[in-house]
């Protein structure tokens, strides 16, 4: 199973719109966004994904409500903090905004997976029970680089991808 990984997308329509075309190119089951969308018109390019999406808040998504409502119409969910369990492995899917939350998730041993995002530099570490993941920023406002992450669940591969 592929799982795409993408965060900080900050109403980057383009962005948004080539990474959906990456990762339905590449066959993702399921896409995680570690927030940051930003406003609600930007689930429209979300709407094209060919997987399941399940997303949380970030710091800068201002209009949750709408923004909710919009991901529902799409069959995607999201909240401030989300655990999910993808081909047996359990994840941890939180924004990133407190870095000792962060730390702790990573360090509780309760998952195989962290995935978070705010701080828009791509990195993939690992530890000895746990892969944590920031897929760095989708919009590349800060960096000036456009990235994603592809994890492969079953070789638990993860691979930062340029858009």
């Amino acid at each position: 199973m592929l799982v795409g990984i993408i965060s900080d997308s900050h109403d980057s329509l383009p962005a948004l719109e080539a990474a959906v075309k990456l990762l339905n190119r590449e066959g993702v089951e399921h896409v995680l966004h570690a927030g940051d969308i930003v406003a609600p018109f930007a689930a429209a390019k979300l709407a094209k994904l060919e997987a399941r999406l399940s997303c949380v808040y970030g710091n800068n998504d201002g209009e949750r409500a709408l923004l909710a409502r919009r991901l529902e119409e799409i069959g995607a969910s999201i909240s401030d903090f989300a655990e999910l369990e993808l081909a047996q492995r359990r994840i941890a899917l939180y924004h990133g905004t407190i870095a000792q939350v962060t730390s702790a998730l990573i360090e509780s041993g309760c998952y195989d997976v962290v995935v978070t995002g705010h701080t828009h530099r791509a990195e993939v570490r690992r530890s000895s029970s746990c892969i944590a993941i920031n897929p760095g920023e989708l919009c590349g406002y800060l960096t000036g680089k456009r990235t994603l992450c592809i994890l492969d669940m079953k070789s638990m591969k993860a691979e930062i991808v340029e858009v």
